[in-house]
């Protein structure tokens, strides 16, 4: 399978199985073409090929870009087979390790973001906020359960963590003491609005946390109409000296300011030119996921213009990278050489099997989207899994069991989607969220197009 696009003057084709990338000419690119129709490659006739493309090209250029593509075949590196889905059998069966939580340390919010999946951090249920205790039994579980594996990962979240700071320093410091009797090694990190940030937490976290992301939508019009205080103030003048004051200390890494865009600002990439524009290097800006009756969802026809903004954006973080300026934008971050292994490239997050969400009370969730959801409630701290029948169905979401991601040119970058996605749009997680796919196939498009760029500057 190979996938052929054109993007800010390159031609670009992937081929899906080997992940090889190539940027060709415009002849190459439609031998490429011609190739990709027959449902067969070995059928194909040069000669054919030769009379379709000489009179646009000429016939010697046309024979010299039949050669080339015929090697790249040979070598692998064009048409190539797939040769992961009989791994999938094997997959299917592997025993698994639970090697992340995400805590939610505090099912309350300061805000009333009006996107929120969280329901101001009520979660469809109460406001509380997790006790010490819960949070030992809850690290204690993982370490239990994470076997053999050292590098153990706790996601401090809510609602808004910091309202619970507290708690959050004891368990960093518990979580430290446990490093050294089990020898694993925690890396925590922290999601926060940014409201009761100081500078004892800021010193606290750069000390602590391995990452820190940052909530904040964009320009200040866009980020006040949808992240206000409960009262209808704004809250972006409060919260972007503190942002700007902690990327620094953080020397612009291992944080991101991460937004949300909606269908009321379709023109996103503005917002995440504002973000850098005020200095933030890591900087990640995601479409709502929302049920279409609500008026902020992005809906089918906004797509083609969502397209222009990424299109937009890459071709200005492309001007940006050669004038020294540039930023990291998460969705067009790709690794073209390593990358994830082949089980996260296939299955993608683990949710459900290595990745479960912790409530307050200690109840475990396959993560922080299914959480009140009791369909997916899985057991708790205190007597661990009790449902393995649902991290069983877990184990089995992959691209290969998705109907709609087998075919797909982008199913090993995006691993197959959001599982939760996929439940609260059709009802199963073995499906895939149809908007976010599309939005997520243009995204690696734009991010190929960058690196073609960048290895035209070499």
């Amino acid at each position: 399978m190979v996938h052929q696009y054109k993007n800010n003057g390159y031609d670009i084709v992937l081929d899906v199985n080997s992940g090889a990338i190539h940027v060709v000419d415009d002849v190459t690119y439609d031998v490429i073409e011609m190739y990709a129709a027959r449902e067969n490659v070995a059928d194909t006739s040069a000669e054919e090929i030769v009379t379709a493309l000489s009179g646009k090209y000429g016939k010697e250029e046309v024979e010299e870009a039949i050669d080339e593509v015929q090697t790249l075949i040979k070598n692998e590196e064009l048409f190539t087979k797939d040769t992961y889905e009989n791994y999938m059998m094997d997959f299917k069966k592997r025993p698994t390790v639970v090697k992340a939580l995400c805590l939610h340390i505090a099912h309350d919010c300061n805000l009333a973001c009006r996107y929120c999946f969280a329901e101001e951090g009520e979660y469809h249920g109460r406001r509380a906020l997790m006790s010490f205790e819960t949070g030992k039994k809850a690290l204690d579980f993982l370490i239990a359960n994470s076997g053999n594996r050292r590098n153990l990962e706790v996601d401090f979240f809510g609602g808004e963590p910091l309202m619970n700071w507290q708690v959050v320093k004891d368990l960093v410091a518990y979580g430290r003491e446990q490093e050294k009797i089990h020898n694993k090694n925690f890396r925590f990190t922290l999601t926060t609005n940014g409201v009761l940030l100081n500078d004892e937490i800021m010193e606290f976290a750069n000390k602590e946390m391995g990452n820190v992301v940052l909530s904040i939508d964009g320009r200040k019009e866009v980020h006040d109409h949808m992240r206000p205080f409960r009262k209808g103030a704004g809250s972006y003048d409060l919260i972007v000296p503190k942002f700007q004051k902690f990327a620094d200390s953080r020397n612009q890494d291992k944080y991101y300011v991460r937004g949300t865009f909606t269908h009321n600002n379709l023109d996103f990439s503005n917002d995440v030119l504002h973000l850098a524009d005020l200095g933030f290097k890591q900087i990640s800006v995601e479409p709502v996921v929302a049920q279409p009756t609500e008026d902020y969802a992005i809906r089918e026809e906004d797509l083609p213009q969502l397209y222009e903004e990424y299109d937009k954006l890459a071709a200005e973080m492309v001007k940006r990278h050669k004038n020294g300026n540039d930023f990291n934008f998460f969705h067009f971050m790709i690794d073209l050489e390593g990358g994830p292994c082949v089980a996260k490239r296939l299955s993608g997050c683990g949710s459900g099997t290595e990745y479960l969400a912790v409530t307050p009370w200690g109840d475990l969730y396959p993560c922080h989207q299914f959480v009140g959801n009791e369909d997916f409630l899985l057991g708790n701290v205190d007597e661990g899994i009790k449902r393995q029948d649902i991290c069983d169905e877990f184990k089995c979401c992959n691209v290969y069991a998705k109907e709609k991601c087998r075919n797909c040119f982008a199913k090993f970058y995006c691993s197959g989607g959001c599982a939760a996605n996929s439940y609260n749009f059709h009802g199963d997680i073995h499906n895939a969220y149809d908007i976010g796919c599309a939005l997520q196939k243009k995204r690696i498009e734009c991010a190929i197009m960058i690196k073609a760029a960048e290895a035209d500057e070499e």
